[in-house]
Formats: C-alpha cells, structure tokens, sequence
C-alpha cells in the first residue's frame, strides 16, 4: 500500500500537476492540504475518472484538506473531535484497515503572535484527539503538512532561523508530543540523504539553491512501523512550472 502527503497550495492551479504525478505514480492513497476550495468546486469527477474517489473538507480560499483512494473510503470523519473550528484542516477515513487521517497543521505566522498561540492550542487538541483514535485504530498513519521541522537536519540553515516558527521549542516540542503517543517519523526510519527537505520558499531560488525545510511528514503507529519499506520525497512536482511550494511524499507499506 503506498500514501502519499501533498500540500498543493491551490488545486485550482495545481489540479493538471496532481493528474499527472497520479499518472505517473499510481499510488493507493494521496492526502492533500491547501486545496483552498469550497466542496462544490472540487474536481471530484476529474479525479474519479483518474481512478480514484476523494472526500474533501473545505473552504474558500483558505486551507482546505482531501483524501484520495483508489480504494473505498469508510466511517469518514471532519475536523478534530470536541474541537471547534472553522478552518478547515482534518479529514480522516478508514481504507484498507488503515485509519488515514489528513492534517494541515497551523502555521503560526511569528512566535508568540496570536496565531502562534492558536497554533500551540490546535497541537494540543490535536494530541489529545490522537490518543483516543490509537486505541480505536491501532493501524493509523497521520499524513500533513505539519509546519514543523522536528530537528535541526530538516532545515537548510538552523543558525538563520532560530527564534523563527516551524523550528520554536514549542513546537518541536509538540512533534514530541505526537511520536510519544506511539507514532513514528516513516521518513526517518530509513538512510536518507542530507539536506533532504518538503518545502522551499518561492523567493531567493530557495528550490534551486536548496534552501527548504521537511515539515511534511508521514507518521505511523506501533503496529505499522514494520510494515513501512520505504518512505521518499518527491521532488519532481517542484520542478515543473509554476509549482507549489511544497513536493510530495510517499510511504510504501508492505501489504
């Protein structure tokens, strides 16, 4: 079974890119953040004549989180659980056995800032949430655009962003948060190049010059850590033109 997590950022603009990398790589699963939609204008027949169905959770112009499977969807849910929240940033499913939960997490904007603050309270519920959905699905991968990167090696140049979001304390304190619940960072538990990064900045040919950050991640619970065979990052997509910003990645898990 192979998942895959992509923030698109607009699948107005980015739709032909997600047909063709579908194409190209006929994956089971595909969770996407930032569709920046509303429900009635998503390209539900486009993608179904793709072979694959999708739910989608999401607003206009703003966030906005869909699950695509060639494989059937059930017990669908929305959003966080006892959370109130118009963003719309959570979509979950159950294909295969496998619970799929799609997330876009906040991004925070600056430290200590309103939506920082918002973010740091989003983290927790989302925690809290987590631990409950573990006993209920012990076969769970949570896929997203997380906006943060846990260490040190997942950002270009650690020195130039301290005090910054994505890299705060309390942030990769609460990535900590998540893995203690009994999740594992797929992507780290295989050898991986250096330097290896999801997102580059759009300015300074922050692509070209590899300045970018791995703050998508692909995370899975005790009982699908042995099945995980390999888990890459994508990084065709971010070559085409006009790209997201973002590029995907994928997780093969042994059936």
């Amino acid at each position: 079974m192979k998942l895959a997590t992509w923030n698109v950022n607009s699948l107005n603009v980015r739709l032909p890119h997600v047909l063709d990398w579908l194409r190209d790589n006929p994956i089971d699963v595909l969770c996407l953040q930032e569709t920046k939609q509303e429900n009635i204008k998503f390209p539900y027949d486009d993608l179904k004549a793709a072979g694959y169905g999708a739910i989608h959770n999401g607003q206009k112009t703003y966030n906005g989180v869909a699950i695509l499977s060639k494989h059937a969807m059930t017990d669908v849910e929305y959003g966080i659980a006892e959370l109130e929240d118009e963003q719309r940033r959570v979509i979950s499913a159950t294909i295969n056995g496998v619970r799929v939960i799609c997330v876009y997490i906040v991004n925070g904007q600056a430290v200590d800032s309103d939506k920082y603050n918002y973010k740091m309270r989003w983290l927790e519920a989302l925690q809290h949430w987590l631990a409950g959905e573990l006993q209920k699905y012990p076969n769970l991968v949570l896929l997203g655009d997380y906006n943060i990167a846990p260490e040190d090696r997942d950002c270009h140049d650690p020195a130039a962003w301290i005090g910054q979001i994505l890299v705060s304390p309390r942030e990769r304190k609460a990535f900590e948060k998540l893995i203690a619940l009994g999740l594992h960072d797929s992507f780290r538990l295989f050898e991986q190049p250096e330097k290896s990064f999801s997102w580059w900045d759009y300015r300074m040919m922050g692509f070209r010059r590899n300045f970018g950050m791995r703050i998508d991640h692909i995370l899975v619970s005790d009982a699908l850590k042995n099945k995980a065979e390999s888990c890459i990052i994508d990084k065709v997509p971010r070559k085409l033109e006009r790209p997201s910003d973002h590029t995907p990645v994928v997780l093969t898990l042994a059936h």
